[in-house]
C-alpha cells in the first residue's frame, strides 16, 4: 500500500466520513493500476491536468461523488460514481470508450473505523480483503488480467524469460481428473465358459455369449454332443434351430435321457405317490 499513507494524509483534514475515507482508498487503486485523476465531474475542462492527488472539491457532494481518471497512454478514460446509501457505498466504474461498467457494494462499517477518520493508521480495517474486493471487481476487468494500463506486468505474475534451446513450459492444472472411461469385460469367446449367461444382455457388442435365458445345454459342463441344430426326430425338423442359438429343450433330447422325467405331474385322479 505504498504511497496511501501518503495521499491519506494530503487530504486527512478534508474527510468528514467512511465513504470519504473509502474513495481516498479507492482513488489510490486506481492510481496504482496506472491511472491518474483528471478532475470531478462527467464532463472534461480545458485545464484539466493528470494527477496522483485527489482534486479540490473532491468530496463536496457526500451522496455522490463523481471523479473521471485516463491511463498513462490516454486510451482509456474512466468515469467513477459513488453513490452513498445508509451505511453503504455503491461504486460504479465505465470505461467511457467501450462503455463497459463495473461495480462494487461496501459495507462501510466493515472497513472502515468511523471513530479514527484523522488517523490513517486505524482508520482501515481488514485492508487486504478490500484491496482484493476492489482489485477482482474493478481494477481486473476494467484494465485486464494480464497487463495493467502501465504497461507492467500484474502483480503477482513473474515475468517468463526464453532460454535458447529450452522447452516451452505447459501448465496443468493440479485439480485436473481424467474422464473415467469404462473398461470392457474380457471376451468370453467360448460359449462352454463359466458365468457365460447374460453376457449378451450386458454388452450386446461384446464377444460374450449367453443371454437371460439359461441354456442347460450351455451351462459350462460339457454335454454328450447333441446339436439342436440337428433336429429332434420326431419332435424338431433339422435347421429348425440356427447354428449356435440358445435352446431349451422340450422333452428328451437321446437316448441318455430317456424314461419318466420326476418333474411331470402324475395322472389326473392319482393320488398315491408311495405306489
Amino acid at each position: 500500500m505504498a504511497g496511501l499513507e501518503l495521499l491519506y494524509h494530503s487530504v486527512a483534514r478534508d474527510v468528514v466520513s467512511p465513504q470519504d475515507a473509502l474513495i481516498c482508498f479507492i482513488h489510490w487503486e486506481l492510481v496504482r493500476a496506472g491511472f491518474k485523476c483528471l478532475g470531478t465531474g462527467d464532463q472534461a475542462s480545458t485545464d484539466e491536468k493528470k494527477k496522483e492527488l485527489l482534486p479540490t472539491g473532491w468530496n463536496v457532494n457526500q451522496e455522490l461523488y463523481t471523479l473521471r481518471y485516463s491511463s498513462a497512454n490516454n486510451q482509456k478514460v474512466l468515469l467513477l460514481k459513488a453513490i452513498t446509501v445508509d451505511s453503504s457505498l455503491i461504486v460504479n466504474v465505465m470505461n467511457c470508450q467501450s462503455e463497459q461498467v463495473v461495480d462494487l457494494t461496501v459495507n462501510l462499517d466493515d472497513y472502515i473505523s468511523s471513530d479514527h477518520l484523522q488517523q490513517y493508521d486505524r482508520v482501515f480495517k481488514k485492508e487486504e480483503e478490500l484491496r482484493s474486493h476492489i482489485e477482482s471487481t474493478i481494477v481486473s476487468p476494467l484494465v485486464g488480467t494480464k497487463q495493467r494500463a502501465g504497461g507492467g506486468p500484474q502483480k503477482g505474475k513473474k515475468p517468463v524469460h526464453s532460454v535458447p534451446g529450452a522447452q516451452p513450459h505447459t501448465d496443468t492444472n493440479p485439480l485436473f481428473i481424467p474422464p473415467n472411461t469404462p473398461q470392457r469385460q474380457p471376451p468370453w469367446s467360448d460359449p462352454m465358459a463359466p458365468f457365460v449367461s447374460g453376457g449378451d444382455d450386458l454388452d450386446p457388442f461384446s464377444d460374450r455369449r449367453g443371454g437371460m435365458i439359461v441354456d442347460p445345454l450351455r451351462s459350462g459342463v460339457p454335454n454328450s454332443g447333441f446339436d439342436p441344430s440337428s433336429g429332434i426326430p420326431g419332435r424338431l425338423p433339422p435347421g429348425s434351430v440356427p447354428p449356435g442359438a440358445r435352446f431349451d429343450p422340450f422333452g428328451p433330447v437321446g437316448p441318455s435321457r430317456s424314461g419318466p422325467d420326476p418333474d411331470h405331474l402324475p395322472p389326473p385322479g392319482y393320488d398315491d405317490l408311495f405306489m
